[in-house]
């Protein structure tokens, strides 16, 4: 059984870092309320830890 994660941007990158500005967008989110799933690995948690104030993430078991 394979983990993944739903991360979901929940709040504007406006007045954030450069860094979490990027961070969303590797992760292949754009806007308020754009939604990925992505396989649970060590880096997606990093990444999501870093945006962490912006995003809403959810676990999903395929």
């Amino acid at each position: 059984m394979a983990q993944s994660l739903k991360v979901t941007q929940i709040k504007s990158v406006i007045s954030e870092k450069q860094n979490q500005r990027d961070t969303l967008r590797s992760l292949g989110l754009k806007r308020i309320g754009d939604s990925v799933v992505r396989e649970d690995t060590q880096q997606l948690r990093g990444y999501v830890r870093t945006v962490a104030h912006l995003v809403k993430v959810e676990e999903i078991s395929e």
